[in-house]
């Protein structure tokens, strides 16, 4: 049962052609990078392996040709099932160029997936993704027009429509963690999320495939905490010791932080900063006052991500717990290649138990980007021409909070605006609309937010609306904003309009505080 411990090279060599490979990583963090290129150098050298089918959860690599990317090679890779692709550029043209087959799978699915094959479950039954493109009455996650396999069904159960993913078979596990000892027990503290390690591991083991695990030191001749380990020796085949610094780094190009690994607390007003008045500062104020105290919330990336730092502006940071996807609760969430950690955070739990109490209905509130919204409260935030970006953890966090607020500029690609004396003008138009007939992709339905009655709003700079049972309605201008020329006419249909129509909070456009605890006590 002792795993053998072994060179990169010698590792990767026992992956074959038509293997199905698990990795571990969330953005930039987590990823077993020494293994990445150990694989993409085999194959550059001999050619082998070929057709493999890859498989990960969250998005993984920072936008260059690290991480799976390294996987980016025609033959190489011939299927891919994930749940975000916009910073894996290389595997992005594979499959707008119909050269591999390719999934998009809600991220709490792949979750679920990785611990119904390690108990050898059926497959995944899972409500989230109904109505979405996820769907397969819509498009069934599949991305392009060679992959033509259904990968999930319609089923009904106790007369309710849930989806069912049919069970997959793993062979191999490519996983990082930060040390192992002799037994090839393995412990992540210096990791800054744990992922879902325990998981893929189960998963291939169970499966009869082969688990290598790249750590930053092999410990000899000592024990590792029992707590601490999350990969138990049983699991593993293989360990290989990668020293490399920027092959070893818990995140790419960034020192080792022991705040955010959760090792160590620091004081949070060193990250206190007061943040410019411009458009996503107006965004954030405008989400930040949907707060109730006691909230349990996730933020999701661009303007939604600043809520947090107007929450810290206006000194009511203790009126919600944050989380992120990739498992930390609490804290103050990173941004960038950090995404998806916390510093200072409360607990980091393994991915699938955070998804768990998503789907499940546990966040009272989520902040996410507004990317492109339809007349039906549709929104798209997973593809975008020919750029397929992917849903992550979208579908999950959105259809199942109990309150979900959209954020985003009214349009984009070049715009420009201006606060004076509390008013906004609009100076440069951006040329992008982002309010729609119809979205190019569904991943967030409105039908069946409006079916369960979730309260629903999307804050721009300009204009707030609210999806209500008739529509998509428009209840709050910007003060200075003229209807018809700034709002209007950068949409592709006509809203809803509330009467009154609401003039947005004058705090909002000035630079001092809003003092908006006042108004919650």
């Amino acid at each position: 049962m002792i795993p053998k411990f072994v060179t990169k090279e010698e590792a990767v060599s026992v992956i074959k052609d038509f293997d199905t490979v698990v990795t571990s990583g969330f953005i930039g963090c987590g990823n077993p990078e020494g293994l990445e290129i150990a694989l993409e150098n085999r194959f550059l050298e001999t050619g082998s392996p070929q057709n493999l089918t890859l498989f990960y959860v969250a998005g993984q690599g920072v936008g260059d040709e690290r991480c799976v990317s390294r996987f980016g090679h025609e033959k190489l890779l011939g299927k891919i099932i994930a749940g975000h692709f916009n910073k894996a550029p290389k595997i992005g043209e594979l499959i707008t160029e119909n050269k591999i087959q390719a999934y998009n799978v809600p991220q709490g699915a792949l979750c679920q997936m990785l611990r119904d094959v390690a108990a050898h479950k059926p497959g995944v039954i899972t409500k989230v993704g109904l109505k979405t493109f996820a769907d397969p009455r819509i498009e069934g996650g599949k991305l392009n027009d060679i992959t033509t396999e259904d990968i999930v069904k319609i089923i009904e159960i106790d007369g309710e429509e849930v989806l069912y993913y049919k069970a997959m078979n793993f062979n191999i596990a490519l996983i990082k963690g930060t040390y192992s000892d002799e037994k090839g027990n393995v412990t992540l503290e210096n990791e800054y999320v744990s992922t879902e390690v325990t998981s893929i591991a189960q998963a291939v083991h169970n499966c009869g495939g082969k688990v290598i695990v790249q750590v930053d030191k092999i410990v000899k001749g000592a024990f590792l905490d029992p707590k601490l380990v999350k990969v138990p020796g049983i699991y593993v085949d293989y360990v290989v010791e990668v020293t490399e610094p920027e092959l070893s780094s818990p995140a790419y190009d960034l020192h080792y932080e022991p705040e955010i690994a959760g090792n160590i607390r620091v004081s949070e007003k060193t990250f206190t900063e007061i943040m410019p008045l411009n458009e996503k500062k107006i965004i954030a104020r405008r989400a930040t006052m949907e707060l109730e105290k006691g909230s349990v919330a996730n933020l999701g990336i661009g303007a939604a991500e600043y809520v947090s730092t107007i929450a810290t502006e206006e000194g009511i940071n203790d009126y919600m717990v944050l989380t992120v996807e990739a498992g930390p609760v609490g804290g103050i969430p990173q941004s960038g290649k950090r995404f998806g950690t916390s510093i200072n955070a409360d607990a980091i739990l393994d991915q699938p138990y955070q998804f768990d109490f998503y789907d499940g209905g546990g966040l009272d509130i989520c902040f996410l980007g507004l990317a492109q919204a339809d007349q039906f409260g549709n929104l798209n935030v997973s593809k975008f021409g020919k750029k397929i970006a992917g849903c992550g953890g979208f579908i999950s966090i959105s259809q199942n909070a109990k309150k979900v607020v959209f954020c985003g500029t009214f349009t984009a690609k070049g715009l420009k605006i201006k606060i004076e004396d509390g008013k906004l003008s609009i100076l440069n138009e951006g040329s992008t609309k982002k309010f729609v007939s119809h979205v190019q992709q569904i991943t967030f339905s409105g039908d069946l937010a409006r079916e369960n009655n979730k309260p629903v709003l999307y804050i721009t700079e300009r204009a707030v609306f609210e999806l209500k049972k008739e529509g998509l309605t428009l209840i709050e201008i910007a003060p200075g904003i003229d209807l018809q020329k700034d709002i209007l006419d950068q949409m592709e249909f006509k809203p809803l309009i509330a009467t009154p129509l609401k003039i947005m909070d004058e705090r909002i456009f000035q630079e001092n505080p809003m003092g908006i605890k006042n108004n919650k006590n």
